[in-house]
This record gives structure tokens, C-alpha cells and sequence, in this order.
């Protein structure tokens, strides 16, 4: 993560990235090293993103807590590996855009350090885990998360036609909530659908949060973005984002039956998203990375505040 002072980082910054070369990636062999960064094992904060909604989900149906352990570790590898097919997907749409822009042109495609041939082959390896790891949970479950492709696949498409790709970003990341409730209770309940769009809610407002790093060079390219749509207006939306987040996750608690104490438990996350919309100053990238990443510790502790819920 690039810590440079935010007097240094306000306007255009030159030389920004968020790749991580080195860590344990620097230690492993140099052929794999392009592929470790395509599916940014560098930076594993979007798998974990992309499985809070799940654990979500499983913390509020699970049977019991052999089911929940289970289905948790399923869902925790599945969401690496899925997180980085959709890596591959999104730089193989957007390697002749990402050479353009600041963040992202030393990615491996961009960078032309793997051939759009190679990222096709690594990403079939990919799909082939993930399908592995779909095949263990049960029926109903498999549809769910077969239809979870088409939004995979629109998203990179959505940040050239609409000023809200975040929006299609939820559909994605969130469709864990989905695929939790699918493989814990073989349905999707209300509070399941409830906990989704909680998750789209959420994901609108921490990605518009990360899409201020790349603002400027985002509107010489032609991507469009909630960052670029709000600009100095980012806060209310943001307030609205996660005040949407937070009256849906209650919501779902009330139609699940959880016990009033759930109402309690949120505070800690409703408190550090609320830091987030006080803290947020969109001239600085590298703040809006922290931030951005602090949402892993609100998505646990909305999976804490479920569980004790159930009590």
C-alpha cells in the first residue's frame, strides 16, 4: 500500500498503484509471480470482501455449527479462487484500458507479462476449482451459483454504459448472500433476499469509496463510476449507501427472529461505517484504500452481530 502523506496526493498522482510485488509473492518461483498478481493474491482484500456476504448468510441459516464451520471454509476458498476468475475476466476486457491508467497499467495483461492466451488458460484452472468446490454444496445450490456468471461477466461491460458499475459490483460480490442461504437451508428466505440487497447497498458504497482512486484517469479513458458521478457529493450518497445497509441487515434480523440484542451487536459496525463517511477525503487515494479496507472488519462484524442474534 502506497502511505505517501496526503499533501503529496492530492490531484493527479503520478506513479500510484496498489500492486504489491513483494511480500510472499516476491518469494515465489518468477513464473508464477504474473499469475499470483492477475488474480491479486497480492492484495487479498476483495476475496474477502467478496466472501462476507456468504458468511453472512451462513451465520444466519446454518443448522448447526458443524454445518456452519463446513460451509464456511467452502465458501473462504471459493471466494479466492472466484475472486481472481473475476480478476482475469475484468483485466481481460480491460488490459488496453488499464495501460491508460496510473493504478492499474503494471498489471500483468496491461504490462503484457501474460498473453490474453495464458489469462484464459489460468482462468479455466480457476473455473475448474470453483465448479469443484459448487459440486460439494447441494442442488438447489449449484443453480444459484450458476447464475451468478451472468453478472460476473456484465460488470465490466456496466462501467462503459452506466455511471453505476458499482451497482452491477453488488450484484456480484453480493450474490453470496444468496448462494449461503441456498447451501444452508437448500432455499433463499426472505431474510436471505433481505441480506443481499443489504449487500448491494453496502458494496454501492465501499466501491465508490476505492473508484476516487482513479477518478481522474477514469474520465480521460471513458470509464464512468459513481466516484466520477458524485464527485464532492460522495458523503450523503455514501450516508445513504450505508444507511440502506444497515436498515436492511435489521430488517432481515427482525424477519429471521433474531433476538433484540442483534440491534446492540450492529453498533460496532454501524460505528466504523460512520468513520468511514466522516473520514473519507476523495483528493486521497491512498486514504481512500485504508478505508476501503476497513470494510472487511465491518462485514465480520455484521456476521459477529448475526450469530449472537441468534442466541
Amino acid at each position: 500500500m502506497d502511505m505517501r502523506p496526503s499533501a503529496v496526493l492530492h490531484g493527479p498522482v503520478q506513479g500510484y498503484t496498489d500492486i504489491r510485488r513483494e511480500g510472499w509473492v516476491a518469494r515465489l518461483p518468477e513464473s508464477w509471480r504474473p499469475y499470483a498478481l492477475l488474480m491479486r493474491a497480492d492484495r487479498p482484500i476483495g476475496a474477502w470482501l467478496l466472501f462476507l456476504p456468504g458468511l453472512w448468510a451462513i451465520a444466519l441459516h446454518a443448522r448447526d455449527g458443524w454445518q456452519g464451520l463446513w460451509l464456511t471454509s467452502l465458501f473462504f476458498v471459493g471466494a479466492f479462487v472466484m475472486r481472481g476468475a473475476g480478476c482475469v475476466v475484468n483485466d481481460l476486457w480491460d488490459r488496453d484500458i488499464d495501460r491508460q491508467v496510473e493504478r492499474t497499467r503494471g498489471r500483468p495483461l496491461a504490462a503484457g507479462l501474460v498473453s490474453p492466451m495464458q489469462a484464459l488458460w489460468f482462468l479455466a484452472g480457476l473455473c475448474v476449482v470453483g465448479l469443484f468446490i459448487l459440486l460439494t454444496l447441494p442442488r438447489f445450490a449449484w443453480i444459484v451459483g450458476v447464475v451468478s456468471l451472468v453478472p460476473v461477466v456484465l460488470y465490466p461491460l456496466a462501467k462503459r454504459v452506466t455511471d453505476y458499475p458499482q451497482f452491477v459490483l453488488g450484484l456480484t460480490f453480493g450474490w453470496g448472500a444468496l448462494l449461503g442461504t441456498a447451501a444452508s437451508v437448500e432455499t433463499i428466505t426472505p431474510a436471505g433476499w433481505l441480506l443481499y440487497a443489504a449487500s448491494i447497498a453496502w458494496i454501492l458504497g465501499y466501491d465508490t469509496i476505492y473508484a476516487h482512486q482513479d477518478r481522474e484517469d477514469d474520465a480521460l479513458v471513458g470509464i464512468r463510476s459513481t466516484a466520477l458521478r458524485f464527485g464532492e457529493r460522495t458523503r450523503p450518497f455514501l450516508l445513504a449507501c450505508y444507511g440502506a445497509t444497515l436498515a436492511l441487515l435489521l430488517l432481515a434480523g427482525w424477519v429471521a427472529g433474531l433476538s433484540p440484542i442483534f440491534v446492540l451487536a450492529l453498533l460496532p459496525a454501524a460505528a466504523l461505517l460512520w468513520r468511514q463517511t466522516r473520514a473519507l477525503d476523495i483528493h486521497d487515494p491512498a486514504l481512500c484504500l485504508v478505508l476501503f479496507k476497513q470494510n472487511r472488519e465491518v462485514g465480520l462484524l455484521v456476521a459477529l452481530a448475526l450469530l449472537i442474534g441468534r442466541w
